[in-house]
């Protein structure tokens, strides 16, 4: 089945060319069917780039999506066009009195700063509080995990001693969670951040339960009681050439990066990335709308009024 997103959405004509289902608003208007609503927060400043990335990983199940995005009016973005912004995102504002059957919060790169100091934390504060009676089920990526997990049971960051960034291997555990069904006992997932939160304190945290975790990046995904709120700590959604753009950006900014980790063959930048993780994130995504969107949430909303 298809995402349907706005028609004019830049990401709708690459994503037909990729052959992947998309349906825009008059077709969807047509047909007799209770779409899921997702909501997607999108925190990243290549929010273009982003939009791809989430529809890609969304639209590989049988469910219809209705798609669209928020982000924060407390932020000026310098990387997308405010026209961009205008006229396919809304605001904390603009949907208040809606309620959502699914909700994804995006990483952002904000790490190396406390909670407080990111300009927008308040807002972002706001709209974590708002999710727990407007949102069936809220899917939080890499720093909006860290943000989530620190907002929603205290468990703050802590700086690591260089960048993690590169192709990890998990394990997983509760295997009988939904939300791994279908895993393999290893898998590979990226990641790319600054900081973690210590997997000691994530495992002793009353109402969350471990189901991921890499020995080289600690936890992996996390979950809330009843699936409400989910943290993936890693970029699931990352395409094959995301971490080789971020790895020569920072070349070109003097910052001398290290190598992403099992990421390139014979770790040599001159090859093209290998893609060992897409399988996984497009089960992890649609376990996550299957089971804890689709399965949960009402078919009428104004019956829980």
């Amino acid at each position: 089945m298809p995402i349907r997103i706005q028609s004019e959405l830049p990401a709708k004509e690459r994503l037909e060319n990729e052959n992947i289902f998309v349906m825009d608003e008059f077709r969807a208007s047509h047909q007799d069917i209770r779409a899921l609503k997702v909501c997607i927060l999108n925190l990243m400043p290549l929010k273009e780039e982003t939009e791809l990335q989430l529809l890609r990983v969304l639209s590989n199940t049988p469910l219809q999506v209705d798609v669209s995005f928020m982000h924060v009016k407390s932020h000026v973005s310098q990387n997308t066009s405010t026209n961009h912004l205008n006229k396919f995102y809304t605001t904390i504002d603009d949907v208040r009195e809606q309620k959502f059957d699914g909700m994804i919060i995006t990483g952002a790169p904000v790490e190396l700063l406390e909670f407080n100091e990111v300009d927008y934390w308040d807002e972002l504060c706001d709209i974590m509080e708002w999710t727990k009676t407007h949102v069936t089920s809220t899917f939080h990526i890499c720093w909006g995990a860290q943000a989530g997990l620190y907002y929603h049971f205290g468990l703050d960051k802590v700086t690591l001693p260089k960048k993690l960034t590169g192709i990890y291997e998990h394990v997983v555990y509760k295997r009988k969670e939904p939300l791994v069904r279908g895993f393999d006992d290893v898998f590979l997932a990226p990641h790319s951040r600054y900081t973690e939160v210590p997997a000691d304190a994530v495992h002793a945290c009353e109402g969350l339960t471990v189901l991921a975790e890499s020995k080289d990046a600690g936890i992996y995904i996390a979950i809330s009681e009843g699936g409400k709120q989910i943290f993936v700590t890693g970029h699931s959604e990352y395409d094959r050439i995301t971490l080789d753009n971020e790895y020569r950006r920072d070349c070109n900014k003097g910052l001398n990066p290290e190598i992403p980790y099992h990421y390139y063959p014979q770790d040599d930048p001159s090859k093209e990335a290998l893609l060992t993780w897409r399988s996984h994130s497009i089960n992890l995504y649609s376990n996550w709308l299957n089971y804890y969107v689709y399965q949960s949430t009402p078919y009428d909303w104004t019956k829980e009024e």
